[in-house]
């Protein structure tokens, strides 16, 4: 793809959510199958038993709720003891400290991801974005007219940043880069080293960096999760998160759009200003919940949080160890973090299947199980499998697309049309 051109693949990617194909392969189940439902296509671990939010974060809400006292309106960037808290929680992790007023609070993190292309678009201006990544930003993009251009994570080296590839895309018009670590949907951690050399590339570039840091801390591998922040001296960093997957609580809605940036490079009047005025159009998460925030993130003990990462580091291993033994796909990377992994589909091996799109719809139909097609994140003829499952589900839905994969195969077939 030539700079500043949009390819059809580009196109038509704007146009997929993965709700959307999701609520598709949900109309294929086959209604007189016997076999049970089972999702490995959402993020929302909430379905399953053996994920759930602490005790402390529904006492806070309930708490703030019958104290009468956030019925109303709350600031429309967010109330005052809510920003302090998250500023609190976030500079523990960074060499310096965050302020409230660097803090802003949104509807969860897609809302804090309009708010960043928003205050970045312009006319003429472009973005570059991870794939595979998370469809969300390709949508936001289109919205804003701000043109949108992959650069390419290396499965081979760990989904890794190609950082050849991002120095080729950006012109002057480039005006951000979107990192999300650790990684929806390949299940990578970056290493201090690289989100460093991703820094110093940015600050080359003369681009903030976008860091979505959804999944932050829910990391199980060989490297320990490292807000971008830590680089905020290097290069400013928007970052954004939310209380949604760490407190096991996406409809909630509560997030937040901060504004790390210590040198003060990005903390233009102007640019802050605007940011405000955007957040008055913009409707916030409930107060109440809002209210409850500082006791959550004051309260929670560690072994709630350890409990969750060893829960995902079992799923994850169950989700490795199955992988290997279906021959029709492959996983380059075990997963380190997050709540989901990236699957090469080999489609030659199979007989009847056209592409991940085609073997995802039979999957759903021939034996109710749901996984997402990896074009719905960038990726054709890949397939992403959310692991947030409880693992007897887990292993019951990987042994039916063992099964599937098996009847499905070309060896398979062929050996049967010849007995």
């Amino acid at each position: 793809m030539e700079n500043g051109a949009l390819s059809p693949e580009i196109e038509t990617a704007s146009t997929i959510t993965i709700k959307g194909i999701l609520s598709l392969l949900m109309q294929n189940i086959d209604e007189n199958n016997c076999k049970r439902l089972i999702s490995l296509g959402m993020g929302d671990p909430t379905v399953y038993s053996c994920f759930h939010t602490t005790h402390v974060a529904r006492e806070a809400v309930v708490e703030a709720l019958q104290s009468d006292k956030f019925n109303g309106y709350s600031p429309t960037v967010g109330l005052p003891q809510t920003r302090r808290a998250i500023a609190e929680y976030l500079s523990s992790d960074l060499p310096y400290k965050l302020s409230s007023d660097d803090v802003f609070i949104t509807s969860g993190c897609t809302q804090a991801i309009d708010v960043a292309l928003a205050m970045l678009a312009r006319p003429g201006a472009n973005i570059l974005i991870p794939r595979p990544g998370f469809p969300i930003y390709e949508l936001c993009a289109a919205f804003r007219r701000l043109e949108f251009r992959y650069f390419d994570l290396l499965p081979e080296k760990g989904w890794e940043v190609d950082l050849d590839l991002v120095e080729a895309l950006a012109d002057q018009n480039t005006a951000g880069i979107v990192i999300i670590n650790p990684g929806n949907p390949c299940g990578s951690v970056y290493s201090y080293q690289h989100l460093k050399k991703i820094a110093e590339t940015a600050e080359k570039l003369k681009i903030p960096v976008i860091a979505d840091e959804v999944y932050g801390h829910l990391a199980f591998g060989d490297n320990p999760f490292v807000p971008m922040g830590v680089f905020g001296s290097v290069v400013p960093v928007l970052t954004l998160g939310s209380l949604s997957k760490r407190w096991i609580v996406p409809g909630w809605r509560l997030g937040w759009f901060v504004i790390n940036d210590p040198s003060g490079m990005f903390k233009n009047p102007k640019i802050i200003e605007r940011i405000k005025k955007y957040f008055d159009i913009l409707g916030g998460p409930a107060t109440f919940i809002q209210a409850a925030v500082p006791r959550i993130i004051e309260e929670t003990e560690g072994v709630f949080f350890q409990k969750t990462i060893n829960t995902l580091k079992q799923t994850s291993d169950i989700c490795w160890d199955f992988i290997k033994e279906i021959p029709c796909i492959t996983c380059p990377h075990k997963p380190q973090g997050s709540m989901a992994v990236m699957i090469k589909l080999n489609v030659s091996s199979l007989e009847d299947i056209g592409d991940d799109i085609d073997f995802c719809f039979r999957l759903a139909k021939e034996e109710s199980v749901i996984i997402l097609p990896g074009i719905a994140v960038g990726l054709k003829n890949w397939l992403r499998i959310t692991f947030a499952a409880d693992p007897q589900s887990l292993k019951e839905a990987l042994g039916r697309l063992k099964s599937f994969c098996k009847r499905h195969s070309r060896v398979m077939q062929q050996l049967y049309y010849k007995s």
